[in-house]
């Protein structure tokens, strides 16, 4: 009876001993993550310009985090080559320049013109409807944005680019391949930092002499109509835009 009773409390002690740790690992999973997402968003929105040092007392204060978290996230960003670690100079916001630009729109253009090709071949109702809510959403917000000016230095203009992604994943979201989800994820988050310029200090008469919403109306409507030749050469044409863009209007990436 005593060693049923000692058994008990031993399976209970350790019941509760995982219990414990458990916790404890979401706990820094959810510290990691909240790190993670602070960091990217600010390096992507240039809040932390390119070639900045990432010091772990400073992200440590600035964030409110632990150093563990950090770390993590700093790991992870620069596996994604957001962020860059040499032996010397230790965690540092990657470097931008027109070639890595060129070398991200140019990979992106090949993985997402075949998950969009998958995605015409395997998309279905559902599928088609995602895509038409998600340009409808950004067209609405877009127009939101033209009727007042001031929207760009708000939480507007962060909702809008948002659902610019939203339209950009959709697109290809009935894809089956889970690394080129997963690529085109991380390869626009890449080109979003170029992109993001634009805002900062484009030429504005140059920025409304071109028709992005038509060009998204244009990709969506060959994409509906399953026409795999025009919507993957409109894509194309659209990332392509926006580099050169990018190139003319901002020589101080050049070498």
């Amino acid at each position: 009876m005593e060693q049923a009773t000692l058994a008990a409390r031993a399976k209970s002690s350790a019941k509760a001993d995982n219990h414990k740790r458990n916790a404890g690992e979401k706990q820094t999973m959810t510290m990691a993550s909240r790190a993670y997402n602070l960091l990217r968003n600010e390096i992507i929105e240039g809040a932390l310009a390119p070639g900045t040092p990432l010091r772990l007392e400073v992200l440590k204060e600035r964030y409110g985090q632990s150093f563990s978290p950090i770390r993590e996230a700093l790991n992870r960003l620069n596996s994604e080559k957001l962020v860059q670690l040499t032996a010397l100079r230790g965690f540092r916001v990657a470097e931008i320049s027109v070639h890595e630009m060129w070398d991200a729109i140019e990979t992106r253009v090949l993985i997402d013109t075949a998950a969009l090709e998958l995605s015409i071949l395997k998309g279905n109702d559902d599928w088609e409807a995602s895509v038409v809510g998600a340009f409808h959403a950004l067209s609405k917000h877009a127009r939101r944005i033209m009727a007042n000016e001031s929207g760009k230095e708000t939480a507007d203009y962060r909702e809008l680019e948002a659902r610019h992604r939203d339209f950009h994943v959709s697109l290809i979201s009935a894809n089956d391949s889970k690394w080129l989800t997963t690529y085109s994820a991380q390869l626009y988050d890449q080109t979003e930092r170029y992109r993001r310029l634009i805002v900062a200090g484009g030429d504005e008469e140059a920025i409304t002499k071109r028709n992005v919403p038509g060009e998204h109306q244009a990709i969506m409507d060959a994409t509906l109509a399953r026409d795999t030749t025009l919507a993957t050469q409109l894509l194309s044409e659209h990332y392509r835009r926006t580099g050169q863009f990018i190139e003319n209007n901002f020589p101080s990436l050049r070498p």
